[in-house]
């Protein structure tokens, strides 16, 4: 039936990707293509205009970049799903892109296989990195957790979690608060927790006012 179909949006800015990108979609008896957008400010119209169940959104496109995008769309509808198809692979876009609230990340290229199955399970509630992006992603987490420059090398985003915490909210809230996913918060409490040397949010609470890291 149609209205088992998960609605997908497509936001890039080279109409030929778009029109590739729906016709291949469209193969799959339960996807279905419901618009297109040509960068990012039509991409955060047609998200608000359409409710799709998932975007998919590429990051260098004009007016507005993917990223960018990405954390208005769910600023406006937290629970949107979006998954990044590109072909930027750096740390710093895919750090970017996850902070802004990516559910999954994959890059143009990949088998088409891939791509129905990122879909499916970012519909599902969960989250798919390619593996090379996977990779690329654990060894920017090796090189924070290696660093040892104490707690003064908590970054700004590190502090705003941080602080939050000291004032007793929780992961979602703090997800909520900051535009950024539950699991990206989980991230940086983690960093959180290696650079203070601590093991639990209790600990980390009690060290942030100890050290003066943070006001109540």
């Amino acid at each position: 039936m149609a209205d088992d179909k998960i609605r997908i949006l497509i936001a890039d800015d080279h109409e030929m990707v778009r029109e590739g990108l729906a016709g291949m979609l469209n193969t799959q008896g339960d996807l279905e293509v419901v618009g297109t957008a040509y960068d990012g400010l039509d991409a955060v119209r047609q998200a608000e205009a359409l409710e799709p169940d998932v975007t998919l959104m590429d990051l260098d496109m004009p007016n507005m970049n993917g990223a960018v995008a990405i954390r208005q769309i769910r600023e406006r509808r937290p629970e949107a799903r979006i998954v990044v198809l590109t072909a930027y692979d750096t740390d710093e876009r895919i750090l970017d892109a996850i902070e802004a609230g990516a559910q999954g990340y994959i890059l143009k290229g990949t088998p088409r296989d891939e791509l129905f199955r990122a879909v499916r399970v970012v519909h599902q509630g969960g989250s798919l990195l390619e593996p090379t992006v996977a990779a690329k992603l654990l060894g920017r987490v090796g090189q924070l957790l290696r660093r040892d420059d104490g707690p003064d090398a908590l970054t700004d985003r590190e502090m705003e979690v941080l602080q939050l915490m000291v004032k007793g909210f929780r992961n979602k809230e703090i997800a909520e608060r900051l535009y950024i996913t539950e699991r990206t918060v989980k991230f940086h409490a983690g960093i959180i927790f290696q650079k203070l040397n601590v093991s639990s949010r209790s600990e980390a609470i009690a060290v942030a006012i100890q050290r003066g890291l943070v006001r109540l």
